[in-house]
């Protein structure tokens, strides 16, 4: 079974090139190393319309799992909740469980400083504003909480934009519900360096390695200028056991060692990736 995931990205400073989208870069990573197949990441600006029409859209494809991040925050522009609501034609709330959390982050931090203990202000209760019928998720570092809401076969988890903060959530809540789902995959990845040869003498050779290999996607990454050519050659697949995704990339990097040096071409290097996840037999 493929269990897949898209990841929605929300923040103007990532289309306007201010801030690089390492965001989904690290949830892809960690998710594929799960067994999870990212299927799209998108990047909206804070804007409730399109973000609410990226997620109804997202919604029509069914994924396992939808996560986003950036956007939960008490500024004026953080407006990913309001926009999960309007996808799914919910009121939003104030939740009693995430105001409760952040009026102890609120607490702890007047405590530690000394400040006096005020009520809370009205955009610091807007971190506790959720959709309704929506659950919070405690945010271990920040103040705002993530927010989880289980749909017909689809899981939407919002996530901060402020990585320490998404990262951490993910590592305390959602790692370990993706582990539960595909504890029976793993990701495997290899990668062969070549020299000698074009990369448009190589893709006829990738063609026919994958066709014999079904199961393995291989993708040349040219390393050099086009008269001096060094390229990877990075094989992966997700299987049942680490054992089983060895031995079909030994077959498949074997049969494509073999074409490559029928055509000329020179194996340079044979670097070991092994980037297994922590769910396997």
């Amino acid at each position: 079974m493929t269990h897949d995931m898209e990841i929605i990205s929300v923040g103007n400073e990532l289309l306007i090139g201010k801030v690089l989208n390492t965001n989904a870069q690290w949830l892809s990573k960690r998710a594929t190393t799960l067994g999870i197949s990212v299927k799209r990441i998108t990047v909206l600006p804070d804007n409730v319309d399109e973000t609410a029409a990226a997620i109804r859209e997202a919604l029509t494809r069914k994924p396992q799992f939808i996560l986003t991040t950036g956007g939960l925050g008490p500024t004026f522009d953080d407006k990913t909740l309001e926009s999960i609501a309007k996808a799914l034609k919910r009121k939003l709330v104030v939740n009693r469980e995430a105001l409760r959390m952040v009026r102890e982050k609120y607490l702890a931090y007047a405590e530690r400083t000394g400040s006096p203990n005020i009520e809370l202000t009205g955009p610091q209760t807007k971190m506790a504003t959720i959709p309704e019928d929506a659950a919070p998720i405690r945010n271990p570092i920040g103040t705002a909480p993530a927010v989880r809401v289980d749909l017909e076969g689809v899981v939407l988890i919002a996530l901060p934009g402020v990585p320490r903060e998404m990262e951490a959530i993910f590592e305390e809540t959602v790692e370990p519900l993706l582990k539960k789902i595909s504890h029976d995959r793993v990701f495997v990845e290899e990668s062969l360096y070549v020299d000698g040869i074009m990369e448009s003498v190589l893709a006829p050779l990738i063609d026919e390695a994958m066709h014999d290999n079904p199961e393995i996607y291989i993708k040349s990454h040219p390393k050099s200028e086009e008269n001096k050519p060094h390229i990877e050659i990075h094989f992966s697949a997700t299987t049942t056991t680490r054992r089983e995704g060895r031995e079909k990339l030994r077959k498949a990097i074997t049969q494509l060692s073999a074409l490559i040096v029928k055509n000329k071409g020179k194996i340079v290097l044979k670097e070991h990736c092994d980037l297994f996840s922590q769910n396997t037999v």
